[in-house]
């Protein structure tokens, strides 16, 4: 397993890269912008983890910025944390026969979130392509939020 990144929404995009750039020194990685989707994704990193960012090999913070106005409370703000595993079924497997609950299942092969104890949302990603469709996986349907 590797840890990706942990997702943090934020309302306004130039002041929080002020903040996370201008202030704590991060540097802004790569950005991705959704037309269909109205988002804007940047991956920051630290500076000295900057060698490696670029090859997606340490730890981002990826500022999610919903073009919407959107009101966060309750957390909502802070979005997840990735982890990148060797065999995604094989991952959502031994969760389950320890009771944690497939929030999203892996249908595609690709991704599946859970949650942690309090209530943390966790995105795991395959590594490499996504695997082939597999029951009893794909057929499962979404629980809860994620």
């Amino acid at each position: 397993m590797q840890f990706l990144h942990t997702m943090v929404r934020v309302s306004e995009l130039e002041a929080s890269l002020d903040f996370y750039c201008g202030a704590l020194g991060l540097l802004e990685v790569s950005r991705y912008d959704s037309k269909t989707g109205r988002f804007t994704l940047i991956f920051l990193a630290a500076p000295d983890d900057v060698g490696t960012a670029a090859s997606a090999q340490s730890p981002l913070i990826e500022l999610t910025y919903n073009w919407d106005p959107e009101e966060y409370s309750g957390g909502r703000n802070f979005g997840h944390l990735a982890f990148r595993v060797a065999d995604i079924y094989q991952t959502c497997e031994k969760l389950a026969d320890r009771g944690v609950v497939i929030n999203r299942p892996p249908r595609d092969g690709h991704m599946a979130f859970i949650r942690s104890p309090d209530n943390v949302s966790i995105e795991l990603l395959q590594a490499g392509p996504a695997l082939p469709a597999k029951e009893p996986w794909a057929s499962m349907s979404n629980v809860g939020e994620w």
